[in-house]
């Protein structure tokens, strides 16, 4: 366990490390893991919807069931047969405890409905802003690169090294190899 746990480490830091380097994919990253639990709260509020409704249909056949034992009750009271009439009421109270149980089981799937509906919303709302500050951060790495593009225009010396930092097609390729490193890192992640 010691060795996976170190690689483990090894790799959180370089992921880190990465995003430190990389800022503008750290938005791209936050919105991705926004949208899976955009989607896992969405599975759970369906899920727990069906259980809503198994639970109502729990509720209606034992509803059915105590009504049918309660006319079992008079009809046995009728007939004078006292040990039918004990034998009946026994399970129509057994039911209507079932049932009771049935129904607060309801309302806390309805409450957890709920809960998860807000979880939801609020999901929906941090995804948006980050979406913004994203296309933000685009539009002004776009613009810093568009600013880069147009000082190493055709105005400038051609004797220029192309070693230095300032190298602009250096800086796209740059760019390019981290958005790789970061997708390797992230399948490597999920294994």
């Amino acid at each position: 366990m010691g060795l996976f746990e170190d690689m483990s480490r090894f790799l959180e830091t370089r992921l880190e490390e990465f995003m430190r380097n990389n800022p503008h994919l750290e938005l791209q990253v936050l919105e991705e893991q926004l949208r899976e639990q955009e989607e896992d709260t969405l599975k759970l509020i369906l899920e727990l919807q069906r259980k809503e409704k198994q639970l109502q249909d729990s509720i209606l056949s034992t509803a059915q069931e105590i009504q049918l034992w309660h006319d079992r009750v008079s009809k046995a009271k009728a007939a004078n047969r006292e040990d039918l009439v004990r034998a009946a009421q026994e399970r129509e109270a057994s039911l209507l405890r079932e049932g009771n149980q049935f129904w607060g089981q309801m309302q806390g799937v309805k409450e957890r409905i709920e809960k998860a509906k807000d979880l939801y919303r609020q999901i929906q709302v941090r995804r948006r802003e980050v979406k913004a500050k994203s296309v933000e951060a685009e539009t002004a790495r776009a613009q810093t690169k568009t600013e880069t593009s147009w000082d190493t225009g055709w105005n400038k010396n051609y004797n220029r090294s192309f070693n230095s930092g300032a190298d602009p097609l250096d800086q796209e390729f740059r760019r390019w190899e981290a958005d790789e490193e970061l997708e390797r890192l992230k399948r490597n992640m999920k294994r």
